[in-house]
């Protein structure tokens, strides 16, 4: 082998942690939602409408991109809401950006798998408001807002009713729902209090959390779904666990070895330098 090939193989090798979580001419086959919700690209995405059945964007920027499975997800949630608490306005933050990445002020939302849902709003005599942004909610359940100069109420019985519709979509793969320590408690006693399915209980248990580090999460939840097995083939990397109700699908397959990720570059590379280019 040349000098010339031997370096260009050992350009790419080090590449490769970088080039294997993102489409490129070493993986065509990565499309979709590649690599890891913290480090990775988005392709082929699917765009949530700026206002739809039920909700409405917080922003009008290019931040409405992920999945198909989880813009579907928000849909059918959000109008599950609507059709059983009539005026009801999920207000969504950002997702990802039309090609994922790095997206400020967020250590995540890269892949098209993230999406921050504002909080249900009510006036503190339970009267339903839409949310006018992120408010911070306090133990009590009460948040000030300082733009209208009044204070709010965590409408527990329509968050309830969101969480409730997301974890039992067994096409929105919920693998976490980011939520303040202190608010969660109101959920799941509201949800035994009503007489809520016992595993649907079981499963709001599983995925509500607190992140640490990723901040309170006292003003919206984020909502994370995992890599269905189709988008693990496509180049999804799963990072979660993988929750009991999950459809099982085929198998997974095993990830090329570091021999084979060796023996894929260098052998194009030999055959250049066999004929001396």
């Amino acid at each position: 082998m040349t000098r010339r090939a031997r370096a260009m193989l050992c350009a790419l090798l080090l590449a490769l942690p970088a080039c294997v979580r993102a489409p490129s001419p070493l993986t065509p086959d990565r499309v979709g939602s590649v690599g890891l919700p913290h480090r990775g690209t988005l392709s082929r995405a699917a765009s949530l409408p700026g206002v739809g059945a039920g909700f409405a964007r917080l922003r009008k920027d290019e931040r409405s991109y992920g999945t198909a499975g989880l813009v579907g997800a928000i849909e059918r949630a959000a109008a599950v809401v609507a059709r059983e608490r009539p005026g009801s306005v999920l207000v969504v933050g950002d997702l990802s950006l039309p090609h994922g990445g790095r997206i400020v002020p967020h250590l995540s939302h890269r892949t098209g798998r993230d999406a921050d849902l504002l909080l249900y709003v009510s006036t503190p005599d339970g009267a339903m408001l839409t949310s006018p942004g992120f408010v911070h909610f306090g133990p009590d359940g009460l948040a000030w807002d300082p733009r209208g100069q009044r204070f709010l109420r965590f409408d527990v019985e329509r968050e309830w009713i969101l969480i409730k519709t997301l974890v039992e979509d067994d096409d929105a793969r919920v693998q976490w729902i980011f939520l303040n320590h202190a608010l969660e408690p109101m959920l799941i006693d509201w949800a035994r209090a009503k007489g809520e399915p016992p595993e649907t209980i079981r499963r709001a248990e599983e995925v509500l959390l607190e992140p640490h580090p990723g901040g309170v999460h006292d003003d919206h939840t984020h909502v994370r779904v995992a890599c269905s097995e189709e988008e693990v083939r496509e180049g999804c990397e799963p990072n979660g666990p993988d929750r009991a109700w999950f459809a099982k699908g085929e198998p997974r397959p095993e990830p090329p070895s570091t021999e084979e990720l060796v023996h894929d570059v260098s052998e194009p590379l030999a055959d250049l330098a066999e004929r001396g280019l």
